[in-house]
């Protein structure tokens, strides 16, 4: 169907043409009916060689709106498409399917003045696929962007059909003297056009700069950790209702029930509950039948797994597999949250509540630290830096936490972000009976709320510097500056240790 819409798209460019140029001419050029057949393919065009369709060097232009399918979504032959143009470690299993058409023009435009152009999700110019498929083009085939829309929203009319966010890039092997950025203040609305001196991939103007994930904070803050992992069956865990029926059938289990945080539960402002079960008495969990019942379920569930580490934890069934658990206050951040949300709704809990692994924590994160991270100024770091699911954000400690250039604080400031901070909480607590979910509805957003965020957002831009950020894509320039002068001497260091290992 798209190749016969192709088909009859070029006949009525050429009838279009035929009559400008009847126009232009004063007498009549008609080409009806329509014999001249345009040359289209129809095949996988990640299997087919396209100079054997136009060699390379007859090119001019290659445009087209790529096949959006996540790495969650595709078939397993999209996966051995994936395989062939990326290798089986070139991380395909990372990269949306889109991405095989940025590769496949990269290579057969070399040596070439081709412009190239391609509508795609703007997932490939956010979070973990920036370093993996912009490494590959700008390094090794040395492609350049010539010009970029910025993320724009692209419906359709099609029934069942959702809105989605794309980007247009426009690249190329040979450098262009003007690079042309779009950009959209709404997501609907027109673009504005303004002329740069690069486009990054991640489509600010800045150099081709790569953000790379760290297994440490790039300055000294509070490391961030995974929360602990059940893999239990649901033999550990309970909704109200069981812990209800499990307390009424034994009073005596209550010092093992603890209150958890899981990420959806937590924005909804669902409750759940867990067994935790570190360092109880054996000879007192024998005096609980029902309790006793659940871990037996827990160690039947990882008997059958099929996961080595699971099956070996089958020894210790009254425990989680994975315990990370705090033993002070802690920041609580959900790794999943909606795109929708300006901001992601991190808190600030006591010990007391056992962190489930769909959520990270920071130990002992203080108040000023909380404020930092709520902050417009992290927020537009991560909006760049996360990775997604379809298109709500994921937080990565790696990729957002450890890569943030925090600003460096006085006792001072430490005091007065951290007031504000508390202000933030204090406008949640106002509104007892809305979830968070409900608080951060971007439609609903209470003004008490806003405003606490409005002046915490201000007091952490002017610890960056005293002008006022204009646009979201003027923090992201600012950061990435920052960035780039933090890890400079990091990289200097770790290229000085790798030549003494090999004098070693």
């Amino acid at each position: 169907f798209p190749a016969r819409i192709a088909e009859v798209a070029m006949w009525m460019m050429d009838h279009i043409m035929n009559n400008q140029l009847s126009v232009e001419f004063g007498q009549i050029f008609i080409r009806i009916p329509l014999k001249k057949s345009p040359h289209i393919k129809h095949a996988n065009a990640l299997r087919f060689d396209w100079n054997t369709l136009l060699p390379s060097h007859q090119c001019s232009y290659i445009l087209g709106n790529p096949p959006f399918i996540g790495k969650h979504l595709r078939s397993d032959e999209q996966q051995e498409d994936m395989e062939l143009i990326f290798g089986a470690k070139g991380g395909s299993g990372t990269l949306d399917y889109v991405a095989a058409w940025f590769l496949t023009a990269a290579k057969y435009i070399q040596d070439t003045k081709i412009g190239c152009a391609f509508v795609s999700t703007n997932s490939i110019t956010q979070g973990e696929q920036v370093s993996i498929l912009w490494n590959i083009l700008l390094n090794k085939w040395k492609i350049k962007i010539s010009f970029a829309h910025r993320t724009f929203e692209w419906g359709s009319d099609a029934r069942g059909k959702a809105h989605v966010h794309c980007v247009i890039i426009g690249f190329g092997a040979k450098p262009t003297d003007k690079r042309r950025l779009f950009d959209y203040s709404d997501i609907g609305g027109e673009p504005t056009e303004v002329l740069v001196t690069n486009i990054s991939p991640y489509l600010i103007d800045y150099s081709d700069l790569l953000i790379f994930a760290r297994r440490t904070p790039l300055t000294e803050v509070n490391p961030i950790v995974y929360g602990s992992k059940p893999a239990d069956g649901g033999g550990l865990m309970l909704t109200d209702l069981e812990k209800e029926d499990l307390l009424t059938a034994e009073p005596a289990a209550a010092k093992f029930v603890r209150p958890m945080l899981s990420s959806d539960e937590y924005i909804d402002g669902r409750r759940r509950w867990c067994l935790w079960l570190v360092n109880a008495d054996p000879s007192e969990l024998r005096t609980l039948p029902t309790v006793v019942k659940r871990i037996k379920a827990v160690r039947e569930f990882r008997l059958q797994s099929v996961k080595p580490p699971t099956k070996k934890a089958a020894d210790i069934p009254t425990l989680f597999t994975e315990i990370r658990q705090p033993n002070s206050a802690l920041i609580i951040v959900p790794m999943h949250s909606s795109k929708n949300r300006k901001y992601i709704p991190f808190g600030f809990e006591s010990a007391e509540y056992i962190v489930h692994n769909s959520c990270t924590c920071v130990p002992d994160g203080p108040l000023h630290l909380f404020g930092q991270m709520i902050s417009d100024m992290h927020m537009t770091w991560m909006r760049y830096t996360a990775g997604r699911i379809k298109s709500d954000y994921r937080y990565a400690n790696t990729l957002v936490y450890n890569t943030f250039p925090w600003p460096t604080l006085t006792t001072a400031d430490e005091a007065r972000i951290g007031a504000l901070a508390q202000g933030v909480l204090d406008a949640r607590a106002a509104y007892p009976k809305s979830s968070l979910a409900d608080l951060y509805d971007p439609d609903v957003l209470k003004r008490k709320l806003r405003k606490a965020h409005n002046v915490l957002d201000l007091a952490v831009d002017r610890l960056y510097r005293k002008a006022p950020f204009t646009s979201e894509r003027e923090r992201v320039e600012h950061l990435f500056g920052l960035y780039e002068k933090m890890v400079a001497p990091i990289e200097a260091a770790a290229k000085v240790n790798v030549r003494k290992k090999k004098a070693g």
